[in-house]
């Protein structure tokens, strides 16, 4: 038991939780934006993009030579712009799936971005899974299987049902997307840093999400009844979020993207915990379950080390942002032709 539970063991299981939270932070926030009749889930998303790009990409802009901004998009623009049109519309799908389909199918759906992350990990980043690592990922299926059932028996079932197949196909796009955003996540921050992957988040993540803003949303934002109580939930919203985009690479450069999404199944929980006191919704035992079964397949998932081709370091290591020189190496030039993050928002 001493060698199973390490401190890195421990402390990867932690953080996975605190990243679980910052969602449920936003899930309660766009709660309560629906209950005041606001619907603009682009320009929730530009104001994360923006935080991330007034921090990380000004960061990344004061810095000369080979870690400079101009350098770093010279060298690598085509794969930062995947990142981050990825990224923006993997978030903006999903949303877009509660107008056609039901909670309970973008529940079950959404775990489609596991699968679609080990095969990509494997192909783009090398990553050699072991048995326990399926054996792992089917407990915590399992674990979201007994949430959806809880659902069921408390009688949640919300969404729509005019389109069914349309919001499904949304979803499954939804988690294809985040799947190549968190691999792209993964190379960026174990060969690179993490600054220069939030700061490329939040320079192609604004672009793309204020151009969406502008076609979609102006009237929806236009629309919107501004006072205090709005504005406080739309800075607790985008708060979270570059709370979550700005730790996840953390966790992702301890363990792993498929760990960390892992993880994240429990963001749900947290979520139906908060709204039995919040929103009065109905309490089952199988939630407490659900959170069991999902934190013993994340334990055992991290228990064995997966063997991969990028480098494993205890927690952050220094900053390594320089521009790779010449020809790129096979593990870049692989990896480089999908591309990362995410977080995974089942809040809205």
């Amino acid at each position: 038991m001493k060698e199973l539970f390490t401190w890195r063991l421990l402390k990867t299981v932690a953080m996975g939780q605190v990243l679980s939270l910052l969602i449920c932070g936003t899930a309660v926030s766009c709660q309560y934006l629906a209950d005041a009749g606001v619907d603009t889930p682009m320009f929730q998303s530009f104001l994360n993009y923006a935080l991330l790009l007034l921090v990380y990409t000004s960061t990344l802009s004061t810095r000369k030579g080979d870690r400079s901004l101009w350098q770093v998009l010279r060298a690598n623009w085509w794969k930062y712009l995947v990142m981050g049109l990825s990224d923006v519309e993997a978030n903006y799908t999903v949303v877009k799936a509660y107008q056609f389909t039901t909670l309970t199918s973008i529940q079950l759906l959404d775990c489609f971005v596991i699968p679609v992350l080990m095969f990509l990990s494997w192909f783009f980043l090398k990553t050699r899974y072991k048995a326990v690592h399926f054996v792992a990922v089917g407990v915590c299926l399992l674990g979201v299987g007994a949430m959806v059932g809880a659902d069921l028996l408390a009688g949640r079932e919300q969404g729509s049902t005019q389109a069914v197949l349309l919001g499904d196909a949304l979803v499954l796009l939804s988690a294809a997307l985040y799947a190549v955003s968190n691999v792209c996540q993964e190379d960026t921050v174990k060969r690179l840093s993490r600054v220069q992957f939030l700061g490329m988040m939040g320079l192609f993540g604004t672009v793309f999400s204020g151009i969406q803003l502008a076609v979609l949303e102006t009237q929806a934002v236009a629309a919107v009844p501004w006072d205090l109580h709005i504005a406080l939930l739309f800075a607790l919203y985008a708060l979270c979020m570059f709370a979550l985009y700005s730790f996840m690479p953390v966790v992702v450069r301890l363990s792993s993207a498929t760990a960390v999404n892992l993880s994240l199944l429990t963001a749900d929980l947290f979520s139906l915990f908060c709204g039995v006191f919040l929103f009065n919704y109905n309490f089952s035992v199988l939630y407490v379950v659900s959170f069991v079964v999902i934190i013993v397949g994340f334990v055992m998932f991290n228990a064995v080390p997966a063997h991969s081709a990028l480098p494993e370091e205890e927690g952050e290591a220094p900053e390594r942002d320089q521009v790779p020189q010449g020809p790129q190496g096979p593990q870049e030039a692989e990896a480089g032709s999908t591309h990362r993050l995410l977080q995974h928002d089942s809040a809205l």
